[in-house]
C-alpha cells in the first residue's frame, strides 16, 4: 500500500513546469516516452504543464486503480477528476472513497451534468434507452469539457490492448488545445495485473458479480466468457466509446 500522503521518488516540483509543446514536439515527446515506466510518464507531464495545470481523468471502473496508484506514486495531490454521471453504480461511488483513503488522494473533484440541460434534453432519464451518444454527451462529455477548460493536460488510463479505437493510441497526444497523456498505453493485461498486486489495489467491488468493465449502471452488463472486457459496455449497439476521448471539444 502507498502511504498516505507521501509521493515516491518520482515527486515533482510543481514549479518545474516547461511551456506545453506544439505540432512536432508532441510527437516527438510522445516518442521519447515510448519505453518510458508509468511513472516517468507522468512526471513528464508535470514537468511539462505544472502540477496544478494537469489532471488525471477517472472513473474509479475495474481498471481505474492503477493509473491512480502510479499517479499517487509521483504525486498524490495532482486533481483527480470524477464524472458522477447520476447513473453510476452505488459500488462505484464507495470504490472512489475507498482509492481516494488508500492511496492518500487529497484533490478528488467529483464532477456532474448541469442540471439544466438533464432538465431540457432527459427529463424523464431515458435517453440512455433511446440515444446513448445523447446522454453521454449531456453527462460526460459536456461537464468534463467544462472542467477540462482550467487545465493544460490529462492523464488517463487508456490501452492499446483493450482495442476498437485504443489500440494504436500515442503515449501522447493533441486533445485540441491541450495535451492528453496516456501513461498506461503500452501495459498488457499482465502488466495491469502485476500492478494491481504490487500496490495491493482492491478490485472493483463488481468484479466479483462478473463485471469486466464498468461505467453507467443502464448500459453495463456482464461480457460473456470469452468476450473483450469492454463488450459488456453498450451491448447490442455499435457505439463502444462514451465520447470523452471522440467527442470531447478543443477549448
Amino acid at each position: 500500500m502507498i502511504p498516505a500522503g507521501q509521493a515516491a521518488s518520482h515527486a515533482v516540483s510543481p514549479e518545474s513546469t516547461l511551456l506545453p509543446p506544439k505540432g512536432d514536439e508532441v510527437e516527438a515527446l510522445s516518442l521519447a516516452l515510448a519505453k518510458a515506466s508509468p511513472e516517468e510518464i507522468i512526471a513528464q507531464a508535470v514537468r511539462t504543464v505544472g502540477r496544478d495545470r494537469l489532471c488525471l481523468v477517472s472513473s474509479f471502473g475495474t481498471e481505474s486503480a492503477v493509473l491512480i496508484a502510479y499517479m499517487a506514486q509521483v504525486d498524490p495531490s495532482i486533481p483527480v477528476v470524477f464524472l458522477d454521471t447520476g447513473w453510476l453504480f452505488e459500488e462505484t461511488l464507495a470504490y472512489r472513497d475507498t482509492l481516494t483513503a488508500q492511496l492518500g488522494l487529497t484533490d478528488v473533484r467529483s464532477i456532474q451534468p448541469d442540471a439544466a440541460r438533464l432538465a431540457e434534453r432527459d427529463p424523464d432519464r431515458d435517453l440512455w434507452f433511446s440515444d446513448p451518444d445523447a446522454c453521454c454527451l449531456i453527462r460526460k462529455v459536456e461537464p468534463l469539457a467544462r472542467t477540462l477548460s482550467d487545465f493544460d493536460a490529462w492523464l488517463n488510463g487508456r490501452k492499446r490492448y483493450q482495442g476498437g479505437l485504443r489500440a494504436f493510441i500515442p503515449v501522447v497526444e493533441r486533445d485540441g488545445r491541450r495535451l492528453k497523456f496516456n501513461p498506461l498505453a503500452s501495459l498488457d493485461r499482465a502488466d495491469v495485473e502485476a500492478a494491481h498486486t504490487r500496490f495491493a489495489l482492491p478490485p472493483h467491488p463488481l468484479v466479483a458479480k462478473g463485471f469486466s468493465s464498468v461505467g453507467c449502471m443502464p448500459c453495463t452488463s456482464r461480457a460473456k466468457p470469452g468476450e473483450d472486457a469492454r463488450s459488456g459496455r453498450w451491448q447490442g449497439k455499435a457505439k463502444t466509446e462514451c465520447g470523452i476521448h471522440t467527442m470531447l471539444p478543443g477549448q
